[in-house]
């Protein structure tokens, strides 16, 4: 049985694009916080921000949507940069490994692929005979999960050594992988029975995980310490989790009408979204 907790703000500050560049050289904005810390993540000009995946270095990425178009973004040395794979009309990012390399997802003509930029080089990723696929995360051994659809329904797979393999929690109807750890555990989430349930994959076993009293719950990062963050839906309200020592925690942006915990490093820092007067934004929360 989890132990369970909630978390609050213990201090709050705007992480402002138009500001990180005061911190010229630093990649970490948790250096020097007060354990608890939380910051807002908002790009001028944008309606939506999303932060999903931060490195052990505190580089971070995830995607916007400015103008009505979805980019994808990295904030790093202080900087930010917009992501936009060649031709596409929606470019997301989606995890970032210790080496800097990015996966994600993008569109062109009507059609979602995976994609890895790496080196300033960007390689699509598609499974084969799928209609769609998306590359959600990419381990430090440059090692890929995501999401896959073929003949209407969802897979979860893993992408190691150029080998694709399924991964199907069973008796699952749709499967989605967000994030690897360096050792290749995989969490994600999955459904039956009309339930979204969050899995855990080590070792080539499937562990369900269901924070107690949650009509659906969704994992989605894990650390090298095994610490699993994502979210649950309880009483209408979307509300971020972390896991850890099988002591669960509830991350909760106060005043936000929804909040998701995406990614998480090996320090303890977790990156994700909160909605407040119907608008998204991005976070960070210190440790």
């Amino acid at each position: 049985m989890h132990k369970q907790k909630s978390v609050g703000v213990v201090f709050a500050c705007t992480l402002l694009f138009g500001l990180v560049v005061t911190k010229a050289g630093a990649n970490d904005f948790c250096a020097g916080a007060v354990p608890g810390t939380f910051m807002t993540i908002d790009i001028p000009g944008a309606t939506f921000v999303s932060a999903s995946g931060i490195n052990p270095a505190g580089e971070i990425v995830g995607r916007y949507i400015a103008a009505g178009v979805t980019h994808a973004f990295l904030l790093s040395q202080g900087t930010l940069s917009t992501i936009d794979v060649p031709g596409a009309s929606f470019t997301s990012g989606r995890d970032i490994n210790a080496q800097g390399d990015i996966s994600g997802n993008y569109v062109s003509s009507g059609v979602t692929h995976g994609f890895v930029l790496s080196r300033g080089a960007f390689a699509t990723i598609d499974v084969p005979g799928a209609s769609s696929s998306s590359a959600f995360t990419i381990n430090p051994r440059g090692d890929l999960a995501g999401n896959y659809i073929s003949g209407g329904v969802d897979h979860g797979f893993v992408l190691s050594g150029g080998t694709f393999t399924t991964i199907d929690p069973p008796g699952s109807t749709r499967t989605i992988a967000f994030k690897m750890s360096a050792v290749g555990d995989v969490v994600g989430e999955y459904s039956s029975a009309g339930l979204t349930h969050a899995f855990l994959w080590s070792a080539g076993a499937f562990t369900t995980i269901d924070v107690p009293g949650a009509g659906s719950t969704a994992a989605r990062g894990i650390n090298p310490q095994g610490d699993i963050v994502g979210e649950y839906i309880s009483g209408g309200v979307t509300r971020g989790f972390l896991l850890s020592q099988n002591a669960l925690t509830t991350i909760q942006v106060p005043g936000a009408t929804l909040s998701n915990a995406l990614a998480i490093n090996a320090r303890g820092d977790i990156v994700g979204r909160y909605i407040v007067g119907g608008v998204s934004h991005g976070f960070l929360l210190c440790k």
